[in-house]
């Protein structure tokens, strides 16, 4: 038996995508959340909490593109073509999010509103238009054999604005836990008074999803509720409310870090039940992997570069979060 090379990068793509959303989620998710916070001083915290890692984050965004480029290019040319506008907007809001970032802290008092502003816009529209993706991919791509067969706004439908608003949320859940476990005081508490709403709202959009794709789409009923299939995958539910159980009863005990572990694990568990959902295609809802393929030695050349790379990405990506470990103070941090 040969080694199944689209497998193989289907689960490099897998978890390039799944370290971006959860290291991009609570960063985006500090910007959702500036609006709560008034005070200057606090919103610096917050930027800093992230300060030395944001724009790092952002690597795994760009390895899961260059990896679908190089070994899923069929999907690659038509996922483009499908969400080319959201995900033009995307950028625009990554864009204004980073520039923000930087003039903030050398804007004067009297400009520095403006950049807030810049930084809340970015932070929510790069949030809402990769849940407008995320829900359009599950939706399915129109296709006439290997061509997109949609249109420019096919993503425009009620369940895409609806996983966008959700993602919205996913993003503050993620930066509201962050927040607890980075600092300290008035803050924390604000951060702490939120947490729990938003675990509510959190998992409404979880319920609400888990109900509606089944509805709109019998093969991914009978993916989930066939069995022994059903068995196989309860645990992705189990875990679900258990690490929501977990948050509820942290939160009363004066939280640090548990908080934000649990809501990795809900993100996690999310994410897996979607590949369980819509796997092994790569456009839904019938193009797999296997189609989608390039050439296997296409696919085993590029395979040994990024072999290379991940080791190294996840190496410095571990260092920084080690040296900038610990609470972040006032007064202290990205000036």
């Amino acid at each position: 038996m040969g080694i199944n090379l689209p497998v193989i990068w289907a689960v490099l793509i897998f978890f390039g995508v799944m370290m971006y959303v959860i290291m991009d989620g609570f960063d985006l998710g500090i910007g959702i959340l500036f609006p709560f916070i008034g005070d200057r001083h606090d919103r610096d915290v917050m930027m800093n909490t992230v300060a030395p890692v944001w724009d790092g984050n952002e690597t795994w965004l760009v390895l899961g593109g260059a990896a679908m480029l190089a070994a899923f290019p069929l999907a690659y040319s038509v996922l483009l073509s499908a969400f080319y506008l959201p995900l033009m907007f995307m950028l625009m809001g990554l864009i204004f999010r980073g520039v923000a970032f930087e003039f903030r802290f050398k804007a004067s008092d009297r400009s520095r509103p403006h950049w807030d502003k810049a930084f809340i816009g970015g932070s929510l529209t790069a949030a809402f238009f990769q849940g407008v993706t995320l829900g359009a991919y599950i939706d399915g791509i129109a296709m006439n054999g290997r061509h997109f067969a949609g249109g420019a706004f096919d993503w425009v439908a009620p369940f895409p604005i609806f996983t966008g608003i959700g993602v919205v949320v996913a993003y503050a859940f993620l930066g509201v836990t962050w927040l607890i476990m980075k600092t300290e005081g008035r803050l924390q508490w604000t951060m702490l008074r939120l947490a729990n709403p938003l675990t509510g709202a959190m998992l409404v959009f979880i319920a609400a999803v888990s109900v509606w794709t089944p509805l709109t789409h019998p093969e991914i009923a009978q993916r989930w509720f066939s069995m022994p299939n059903l068995f196989f995958f309860l645990p992705v539910p189990l875990l679900v409310a258990g690490a929501a159980m977990g948050i509820y009863r942290a939160l009363g005990n004066r939280p640090n870090v548990s908080p934000f572990l649990f809501a990795l694990v809900i993100i996690f568990m999310g994410y897996t039940g979607l590949a369980i959902s819509i796997w092994p295609n790569i456009i839904p809802p019938g193009i797999s992997i296997w189609d989608a393929s390039s050439a296997p030695q296409s696919q085993g050349f590029a395979l040994v570069g990024t072999l290379f790379i991940v080791p190294i990405i996840l190496t410095y990506t571990s260092w920084s979060y080690y040296v900038f470990r610990g609470k972040v103070k006032r007064g202290e941090g990205y000036h």
